[in-house]
């Protein structure tokens, strides 16, 4: 076997470890069967899907879906996007923060405020939740949606933080230094020039923060107190002794699609910019 034909076994054995699973799940979330499989197929159906918006009596008539809560599982969806919402500002602010001090600031200090600014993402999520429960406890701050987002905050804004370092690295300083040899301030400098040249490394980077406090469990499960979220109400039902109900497996289908459009959507876009210009 050649080399060439080894890389390309390996490549193909590769993507379909990581996508088989995503393939069987959408199919069983079309699947009229629970727990969800596709070995044994019930049925085409689309009652998963139709969970959140069926009536009343279609729900308390299917033997699945009346043992599941949809007012609690639609509570912690809104809980999650209301996390987000906080979080996401907060974790571009501090990562901005972080990155224009990194790249700005020259001093022998640097390699440690490097490490310090990244070590959250490389402490357990378990740690950073627990850590958050106890030092707002102690203050008396209950645990709740606060801590979940403090707790999120900590190690999310790391992602834009080396995002737009690594935008901030490509800009030439000479450009900052004229404009400050002509008489302009630092902080017109930093909206004239600095903020329009990160305008494409903000967006990803809100992406990425937005879509790492969605599924964010493990610290969020620790932070929570009370509260749940989209990530934990699913681990909860996903932890059925008798097998997660497939509604689980029609919301994961939503975000798949949703994600695959997005992409699909930012490609074209950019595909017209280059043609355009």
């Amino acid at each position: 076997m050649t080399s060439h034909r080894l890389l390309s076994t390996y490549t193909w054995a590769f993507l379909i470890f990581m996508f088989a699973p995503l393939v069987l799940m959408v199919l069983s979330s079309f699947n009229d069967a629970s727990p969800p499989t596709v070995t044994e197929w019930h049925g085409l159906t689309g009652k998963w899907y139709a969970f959140f918006w069926m009536s009343d009596d279609a729900l308390r008539a299917d033997p699945v879906l009346r043992a599941l809560d949809r007012g609690r599982l639609v509570a912690c969806m809104g809980n999650s996007l209301r996390v987000a919402a906080v979080v996401v500002p907060l974790s571009l602010l501090l990562g901005l923060a972080g990155a224009v001090l990194l790249t700005r600031w020259r001093t022998r200090a640097n390699g440690v405020l490097w490490w310090v600014l990244l070590s959250p993402m490389l402490a357990p999520g378990v740690v950073l939740g627990l850590s958050a429960l106890v030092f707002w406890g102690r203050i008396g701050v209950n645990a709740g949606l606060f801590t979940i987002i403090m707790a999120q905050v900590t190690f999310i804004a790391g992602y834009p933080m080396l995002i737009l370092m690594a935008r901030l690295q490509r800009q030439p300083i000479e450009l900052e230094e004229a404009a400050l040899d002509l008489g302009a301030t630092p902080f017109h400098v930093f909206r004239r020039l600095t903020l329009p040249y990160l305008a494409p490394a903000l967006i990803s980077a809100g992406v990425i923060a937005l879509m790492a406090s969605l599924e964010n469990y493990n610290t969020t499960m620790f932070a929570k107190g009370g509260a749940c979220t989209l990530a934990t109400e699913i681990g909860a039902m996903g932890r059925n002794p008798n097998g997660h109900p497939p509604v689980i497996n029609a919301i994961g289908t939503v975000i798949i699609a949703v994600t695959v459009l997005a992409a699909l959507a930012h490609t074209f876009l950019l595909s017209r910019e280059k043609k355009a210009s």
